[in-house]
């Protein structure tokens, strides 16, 4: 896959948990664990911006592109 998430590179950068940041943004561990984990197939803006709100960072910083 050419998009990778590093959501767990912000997280240790954050000094945050996964269940921390679930109860902060209100998405399942379940969801999290997924998208942290590169499995997800799809983000929706409205997540990618909670995400970003509450790690106070840029989507480039939680997504990247990678040309294999």
């Amino acid at each position: 896959m050419a998009i990778i998430a590093n959501l767990d590179v912000m997280l240790a950068k954050r000094k945050m948990s996964l269940t921390e940041l679930s109860g902060k943004v209100g998405i399942t561990m379940a969801n999290l664990s997924i998208l942290k984990k590169g499995k997800a197939k799809a983000i929706r803006f409205s997540t990618l911006e909670s995400l970003c709100k509450v790690l106070d960072c840029q989507p480039a910083d939680i997504l990247e592109y990678r040309d294999d």
